[in-house]
């Protein structure tokens, strides 16, 4: 079955992000001149999914406007002639319908997810994180939707990560150490190093078959006291085959202080308009020392 829809869970307190997330969505931090929420529904429209619903929390206003071309600014803007400035978003925009679903408490992932099910139905859909951003030739959830359509069964995001940082991530457990797509197991929700099976990391990119929904239902809370999508996902493996998928590309953490440094600085020098003078303004602060 085509993957149609994409939630992308835009709730959550940001407080890693502090202070700056108190007033401001954490999904609207930017990332030089978009925010990330943007980058996220770029991949979700380039993958050919048509219909978003955003899951949002209490300060949910400014994600709204800033993907409604309807609005004061918006009208402003066009009086002073300075639409081109806004033309990407328009036509972003254009290719997508946006529904907002509020999650009136941060309860964790998988209780995000369960706010959408009257929105899905009997159909899978595409989770993407909001703070998670996937640099590369392909889009990251486009890849996994062929190997959705293959399969026919759930698939996970997934990449290597050095042991040192399994305790960040939920952890794959496999019986194929080495494949590119493997047949899960079980998965461990931020495992200490001698816990962790692999160093094969879910990182916020999921095509979820729609029995996930009665499974959350009935999902208790879990680490942290919020309902985890791992622990609904590990019930879901014991029904169903549930894959995890190595994608191609660069996934950035802008929901994390450094995670932000690195993804700039990267960003940065992948554009032409900006790479010369950070290059250059590098280059005299390592002299300087």
């Amino acid at each position: 079955m085509k993957v149609k829809k994409a939630i992308i869970p835009a709730a959550g307190l940001g407080s890693r992000m502090l202070p700056a997330t108190k007033a401001l969505p954490k999904p609207m931090l930017p990332v030089l001149d978009k925010p990330t929420i943007q980058y996220v529904v770029e991949e979700v429209v380039e993958s050919g999914i048509e219909e978003i619903f955003i899951i949002t929390g209490h300060n949910s206003q400014a994600i709204k406007d800033h993907f409604d071309n309807n609005s004061i600014f918006d009208q402003m803007l066009k009086e002073a002639g300075k639409e081109a400035e806004l033309q990407e978003l328009y036509d972003l925009c254009s290719r997508a319908s946006f529904t907002y679903i509020p999650q009136e408490e941060p309860k964790g992932l998988g209780h995000a997810v369960l706010c959408a099910r009257d929105y899905i139905g009997d159909e899978p859909v595409a989770v993407l994180t909001s703070d998670d951003v996937i640099y590369g030739s392909e889009p990251c959830i486009g890849q996994m939707a062929r190997v959705y359509e293959e399969k026919g069964h759930t698939v996970l995001g997934a990449q290597r990560v050095d042991w040192s940082n399994v305790h960040k991530y939920g952890i794959v457990d496999s019986d194929d150490p080495t494949g590119s797509t493997v047949l899960v197991k079980e998965l461990t929700e931020k495992p200490t190093r001698e816990e962790a099976r692999s160093n094969l990391a879910v990182l916020g990119r999921y095509i979820i078959d729609p029995e996930i929904f009665a499974i959350l239902e009935r999902t208790p809370p879990g680490r942290g006291g919020e309902i985890q999508i791992t622990d609904a996902l590990n019930l879901l493996a014991q029904e169903q085959p549930v894959w995890a998928y190595t994608f191609e590309g660069r996934r950035y953490d802008f929901g994390d202080p450094f995670g932000m440094l690195e993804g700039l600085i990267e960003f940065a020098l992948r554009r032409e308009d900006l790479a010369d003078d950070l290059m250059k303004f590098m280059a005299e602060k390592v002299k300087a020392g």
